[in-house]
């Protein structure tokens, strides 16, 4: 919180305050011999209160004019969610559809892309989080960060519809992703539960070294891990039943028995269709609903009316110094 002026430079106008200290006076009283008169320090008091409010009125005006305020306030709170990184999969197999020779897709996802139904149900799911921190990653052969974490969910729901525009690359680099995932989280003061969410239709052999980074990084930043597998079509390996074929594991499988042996919590959610992967997400949101620390960046706060307020009241003084002062030695009669 820092305290500034909007315009510094009528802080020229300041010295003006001091002319009611000046000795000269308009409204003096001559009288023969001074000594004459009874002590009066009701007078003095007043004359002094009549220069303090005089004073206060110039300065409390000037500094009003300044503009003064505080930007970059922050305003702590509590909420309830938690900080969700969206890593999505843009590669060129999100924007096919879902076959249907045997596979149960009597969902959305059977007639539109996958990457539209993907950004429709994520869109929901950030709507109805509106405390969350939420940040937007996107890959296929790298990753990129579109928004860091944020609590403008209008930001999020932005970048969410701009991943319509254009086409995926063929390759899902699923490591580099994660390590960059994990390093948005770097650095950040742990408020509440952490979450990356990965939606993708695939998978990636991620090397040893590869696994021993993203295992501590998870670890050390205390991330759970979401993935909603969306699978193309019969073909797409089913990670619920399949296990080591003749052929080894694949990309898929072989992630998910890498995830499984995290230290942090994991948890796929494998979907065939739209219904499937909007109960996923609901799943997620009920999940994921513990206390947040929230902190708030307010706009800047103008304080320049508490200023005013402060002239008003030293004009008032003034009037009711005046209303006590002698304007006469002669006493008006009726």
């Amino acid at each position: 919180m820092r305290f500034d002026l909007a315009q510094p430079w009528m802080l020229v106008l300041l010295p003006l305050a001091l002319l009611p200290l000046l000795r000269k006076r308009s409204d003096t009283l001559g009288f023969s011999h001074v000594a004459w008169l009874p002590a009066d320090r009701v007078g003095r008091l007043v004359g002094f209160l009549w220069r303090a409010f005089a004073v206060g009125a110039m300065a409390f005006t000037v500094l009003g004019l300044a503009g003064p305020g505080q930007s970059g306030a922050v305003v702590e709170r509590a909420g309830r969610g938690a900080e969700v990184l969206i890593l999505m999969d843009r590669s060129s197999s999100m924007d096919a559809t879902v076959h249907t020779n045997g596979l149960q897709t009597a969902g959305r996802m059977s007639q539109e892309p996958k990457a539209k139904v993907v950004r429709d149900l994520l869109s929901e799911f950030v709507a109805k989080r509106p405390d969350n921190r939420f940040a937007f990653m996107t890959f296929s052969t790298v990753p990129i960060a579109v928004v860091p974490f944020t609590q403008k969910t209008d930001t999020v729901q932005a970048a969410l519809a701009a991943t319509a525009i254009g086409r995926g690359l063929p390759e899902t680099r699923m490591g580099v992703a994660l390590l960059a995932a994990i390093e948005e989280f770097e650095g950040r003061s742990y408020s509440g539960s952490r979450v990356i969410l990965i939606v993708s239709d695939g998978g990636a052999q991620l090397d040893e070294a590869t696994r021993q980074r993203v295992h501590a990084g998870l670890a050390r930043e205390k991330i759970g891990l979401y993935w909603i597998y969306v699978r193309s079509g019969p073909n797409s390996p089913n990670l619920n039943t399949e296990t080591v074929s003749a052929y080894g594991l694949g990309e898929e499988l072989a992630l998910h028995q890498f995830f499984k042996t995290l230290s942090t919590p994991y948890r796929l959610y494998q979907v065939d269709d739209s219904t499937a992967m909007a109960a996923a997400m609901a799943e997620i949101d009920r999940q994921q609903n513990f206390p947040l620390t929230i902190h708030e960046r307010v706009p800047r706060r103008d304080h320049g009316a508490a200023f005013y307020l402060a002239a008003m009241l030293c004009c008032a003084g003034l009037l009711a110094c005046r209303a006590v002062q002698l304007q006469s030695w002669r006493k008006e009669t009726p």
